[in-house]
């Protein structure tokens, strides 16, 4: 994910490609390697649901409200799920003000379609009336600073975010209409998802690609692989190219590291089953 107006110097770049061609990174990492993590979640007191993740000096913060309202036509029986990114400007000085751009939009999407394809939420128990009313659930992405890799990041932050939501159970009275209740119950959870993202600079691929990696990248490769170890989603971003090796390896290693991602989740609900 590159923006608009930054333009590394030849000597940025020069120092970028040697360090990635000796095998360690101009911050130290090897190739492989992630940036140190960090998960807070009950982050924000009002929200349903909320949890703040520090991926290097990536800062990102997810915020999960729930509302009611009419079903999709095609999915009677199902709740909703919705994510939106909003970049603050103060995060990045190549942040604007204004509506979500393509890089927001790319974000929010990508990180909805590795949460859906992987089923996280069982949308079934979201429904109160068949379609008449179900529960929304809507995940705010908030970039805080942006320091690269905003995909695995905000994917960390959503599914953490889930993983504490609790809602406010309702009542439906007679003729139809509903009372929302005091009392709240876990989202259904049945599933996570983690992203992991690569970056090929040159003919190498880097896990985790910083800001100043990023911004020389040739191509970008996003995989997601939920917590049973199926890949159910993947992202390729950039005008360069990708090999069948670049993709077989950047696969092969994620499948690998993705199972140390999962232990940096909260408990949560993900196990259990509603009778």
């Amino acid at each position: 994910m590159s923006y608009m107006g930054f333009i590394p110097t030849q000597i940025e770049k020069t120092k970028i490609f040697q360090a990635v061609a000796s095998g360690t990174r101009i911050d130290g990492r090897k190739l492989n390697e992630f940036r140190k993590i960090k998960i807070l979640t009950d982050y924000i007191g009002k929200a349903e649901g909320s949890a703040y993740v520090e991926l290097g000096d990536t800062k990102v913060v997810v915020g999960v409200k729930i509302s009611i309202g009419p079903p999709f036509p095609d999915t009677p029986d199902e709740g909703l799920f919705v994510v939106n990114a909003e970049f603050v400007p103060t995060a990045s000085p190549f942040f604007e003000p204004g509506p979500p751009d393509e890089n927001s939009i790319e974000l929010a999407r990508v990180v909805d379609r590795g949460i859906r394809h992987a089923n996280v939420i069982d949308t079934k128990k979201l429904c109160i009336i068949p379609g008449e009313k179900v529960y929304t659930v809507f995940a705010d992405i908030y970039v805080i600073d942006h320091a690269g890799n905003l995909f695995d990041a905000s994917t960390l932050a959503v599914v953490s975010a889930l993983l504490t939501t609790k809602i406010p159970k309702v009542e439906v009275k007679e003729g139809g209409s509903v009372e929302i209740l005091e009392e709240k119950f876990p989202l259904p959870v049945n599933n996570k998802v983690v992203s992991l993202t690569w970056a090929k600079i040159g003919n190498i691929l880097v896990l985790d690609p910083n800001f100043e990696e990023e911004n020389i990248m040739d191509a970008r490769f996003t995989v997601s692989i939920d917590e049973n170890g199926y890949i159910v989603s993947i992202q390729k971003g950039n005008p360069g190219y990708l090999t069948l090796d670049d993709i077989r390896y950047s696969i092969e290693e994620s499948l690998k590291i993705s199972k140390e991602l999962f232990k940096l989740f909260p408990g949560g609900h993900s196990n259990d089953k509603e009778d």
